[in-house]
């Protein structure tokens, strides 16, 4: 009987130490999954991600080739989209663009991600000086309007890849701060972190391992926006020529190739201009998906 009862007693223990979720938890992935948003998004997104990445086994031609004899053709079997001014075929020029504007998106919005993550989540826990000065210089930044700001930055440091990503990176990171700043401040005085502090945490430890997973769903939701945002800044600075450079296929350069035969060969506009505002809705599908996901308790 006594050895029954010490039996009993240490199943009752170990049953104590298993990590057993609670009654009504459903994982993440279930919840994105059961999203309508986020499965479509991630759909599309990840459609485009495929055709960028093999771009160049899915090009039927080199995109930088060019025919001055064969320029301006329409659909045909060698080239489906056409060529353009020079003779270029279309549909490979807007593979490869795809995957030179999804790059140079992802690239441009690493740093400003990381390091508004790190300011904003110091500024609101720590408080005080520090936040009062990492306030101003985001509302000093934010006063400006974005794109000037990003085009005045790309003007000074110069054209091109090396430009767009020292642009990106002096000004993308204010919108991560100032979100992980208010979430910090927030949770600061939450009852979790006072007894974190009180087990002789320190605040570097606290902050990594107790306030950061708290709010960093809330940060990648945002990324997935910001680089939405930043691939449009892209298209935009390649259509008034500060972007990419020729030969490298960009959709701002084949739009703004193509505008002068707007009226006859208006396809040359029109389908980068479609790959846009496709690129557009998968992210944005995709980051509701990822924030109807993470607010589902």
């Amino acid at each position: 009987m006594m050895a029954a009862r010490s039996a009993t007693r240490g199943s009752a223990a170990t049953a104590e130490d298993v990590d057993v979720p609670r009654a009504g938890y459903v994982p993440f992935w279930r919840r994105a999954l059961g999203s309508r948003s986020f499965v479509a998004g991630a759909t599309l997104f990840g459609a485009l991600l495929v055709v960028a990445l093999l771009a160049p086994v899915l090009a039927p031609h080199d995109p930088s080739t060019q025919n001055l004899t064969g320029g301006l053709q329409t659909s045909s079997a060698d080239h489906l989209l056409g060529t353009d001014q020079l003779g270029r075929d279309i549909l490979s020029r807007l593979l490869f663009a795809a995957r030179t504007d999804l790059r140079i998106a992802v690239t441009a919005a690493a740093f400003p991600f990381v390091f508004g993550v790190a300011v904003g989540i110091i500024a609101g826990f720590v408080g005080g000086w520090v936040d009062a000065v990492v306030s101003r210089v985001i509302d000093t930044v934010i006063a400006f309007p974005f794109y000037v700001i990003v085009i005045a930055l790309v003007f000074a440091v110069g054209v091109g890849e090396p430009g767009i990503y020292a642009a990106f990176a002096l000004v993308g990171w204010v919108g991560y701060a100032r979100v992980m700043r208010a979430s910090a401040r927030t949770l600061r005085s939450a009852g979790w972190v006072a007894a974190a502090r009180g087990g002789g945490l320190s605040t570097p430890r606290v902050l990594v391992r107790h306030v950061l997973p708290n709010v960093l769903p809330q940060a990648v939701v945002l990324l997935m926006t910001e680089i939405l945002l930043i691939m449009v800044a892209v298209v935009t600075l390649g259509y008034l020529g500060l972007g990419v450079q020729p030969p490298t296929p960009d959709w701002g350069t084949m739009i703004a190739d193509g505008q002068n035969f707007i009226t006859t060969k208006w396809w040359l506009s029109a389908v980068p201009g479609l790959a846009i505002v496709y690129t557009g809705i998968s992210l944005s599908l995709f980051a509701d998906g990822l924030g109807d996901a993470w607010r589902v308790a």
